[in-house]
């Protein structure tokens, strides 16, 4: 603490630390400002790991009209490919056609300005029809369903591109603290006063030139408790997903249009599953306490229900999440209806704070080049804009998954190639960082079940704020979906254990 007693100044204090914070925060500190994130749980640990793991421009938005959002967000797709080629993946798909809900030439219509509105490139081919019947790619549907479309987006694990963005920020030199609430703020001539609760419970003040609101559907709530007259409207919309075995084998996911307008993904999930989702209903109440009801579970298990021949109930699904998105408000349109996109409101009347409204996982980068845009010419600095063209994100450095394998089977050859093929997805080359001077399985330390060993629990604690066992096992990975009771509870002591002494998180106070 400098001399007075008071805390050091910081040029900004963001928080939230879903996907929109920590990328407020990476983008930040590459523009060389002193930067703080506080999140009250864990990374990611709400509606950031409750996406479809998509990275998309969002095709049945152009049947809306919003054309400009959607272009956005095919530019986006391009970006996050290029700087996350470990995270965000080609993802093929199939639109089985149902000439009584749309019509084949607008279904054309649609895939024809979707292929064109963001741009091309050699990983996405060009939307075309497709002959279902005695083709592999419909043999998982009904009989009935004779003609479809095949187009190409993208797919990302999305919590752990809220970490990597978190990591480059730390190594970037900001700080960033989890499980530590944001209780107060107060407005002063020179910045902000802010208290915080840390995760042992003790309080304490920092102090910020700008204050950036990226709680999401706690925004509202956040503007209320710092005494601001201005506050922020946001519709709450529920979205959930399902998890059940696997309704086919191949590496396609399908878009399956449903009665009431909206569509369904069903997606391929971690090698042996089928991902479900989304719903789209209005949302009251805590959004830390939302969950996946009845009803929502009947409608996702009847919509794949009307276009697989494999049926599914309730009764079938091992693992379920929900999440509330904070959309732009639009009281009159349909829930599934509200833009993704989303507003940056800046209230300078006085020391700057920016609220940041709505959003998608695809333009949290675009949505935080202009966060930061906005605050630069506060913090007085004229470094520009740099993560569409600069460093691509942590563990990019060897290329896709499927490249990273390939060499950690050169450099690791005793490695089992189902391991290397899960890191490889998953941290891509920090899997390095797993490693170490390892010569052997037995090297990994304690074995807590699946391939989950404890250098990586290690790693993920010492260098990605990983503390409870849901940070490792439905976060971080999705290991939880492998592990038993007795082996996730196995885990869940050990971190007990040495969560706290297994090194400090880079970023950590």
């Amino acid at each position: 603490m400098p001399a007075g007693g008071r805390p050091q100044m910081l040029d900004v204090l963001v928080v939230g630390g879903g996907i929109n914070g920590t990328g407020i925060a990476r983008d930040a500190a590459g523009r060389v400002l002193t930067v703080a994130l506080c999140e009250q749980h864990d990374l990611a640990s709400h509606t950031s790991s409750a996406s479809s793991k998509l990275v998309h421009g969002g095709l049945r938005y152009l049947e809306h009209g919003q054309f400009g959002m959607v272009r956005k967000s095919l530019q986006e797709r391009a970006v996050l490919m290029r700087i996350a080629p470990h995270l965000v993946q080609p993802l093929p798909f199939v639109l089985p056609h149902e000439a009584h809900l749309r019509p084949a030439w607008l279904i054309h219509l649609g895939l024809w300005l979707y292929d064109h509105l963001g741009g091309r490139s050699p990983q996405l081919p060009r939307s075309r029809s497709l002959r279902l019947r005695g083709h592999p790619l419909g043999a998982p549907l009904r009989e009935d369903l004779r003609r479809g479309f095949t187009y190409t987006d993208a797919q990302a694990p999305d919590a752990r591109l809220v970490v990597v963005n978190a990591i480059d920020a730390a190594e970037r030199g900001a700080h960033i603290w989890t499980r530590t609430v944001c209780e107060q703020a107060w407005r002063q001539a020179d910045g902000w006063s802010v208290d915080l609760r840390d995760p042992d419970g003790t309080q304490r003040s920092v102090r910020t030139r700008m204050l950036v609101n990226a709680t999401g559907a706690w925004a509202p709530r956040f503007v209320e408790n710092i005494s601001l007259t201005r506050g922020v409207a946001l519709r709450l919309v529920q979205g959930s997903h399902i998890v059940v075995p696997a309704l086919y084998a191949h590496d396609h996911a399908y878009l399956l249009q449903q009665p009431d307008g909206r569509i369904v993904f069903a997606l391929p999930f971690e090698d042996h599953y089928t991902l479900i989702g989304t719903t789209d209903v209005d949302f009251e109440g805590d959004p830390g306490a939302v969950h996946v009801d009845d009803a929502q579970r009947d409608y996702l298990c009847a919509a794949a229900n009307r276009s697989f021949r494999q049926q599914t109930s309730p009764r079938d699904i091992v693992w379920e999440f929900s999440g509330v998105r904070a959309l732009l408000d639009d009281p009159e349109a349909e829930a599934s209806a509200v833009t993704r996109d989303y507003r940056l409101d800046l209230d300078a009347e006085g020391a700057p704070l920016l609220n940041v409204l709505g959003g998608k996982l695809t333009t949290y980068r675009r949505l935080a080049e202009e966060a930061v845009d906005l605050l630069a010419g506060h913090a007085g600095t004229a470094a520009p804009a740099w993560t569409a063209t600069g460093a691509q994100l942590p563990g990019a450095e060897r290329g896709t998954p499927a490249q990273c394998a390939a060499w950690l089977a050169t450099q690791w050859p005793w490695l089992p190639p189902k391991l290397a093929a899960r890191w490889s997805r998953t941290y891509g080359a920090r899997a390095t960082l797993i490693l170490g001077q390892a010569d052997s399985l037995a090297a990994l330390g304690t074995h807590f079940g699946a391939d989950l060993y404890e250098a990586e629990v290690r790693y993920l604690c010492t260098h990605e704020w990983a503390r409870q066992a849901d940070d490792v096992l439905w976060r971080r990975t999705r290991l939880g979906l492998v592990l038993d009771a007795a082996q996730q509870h196995r885990l869940a002591c050990w971190l007990d254990t040495h969560a706290s002494t297994s090194g400090r998180a880079v970023g950590a106070p």
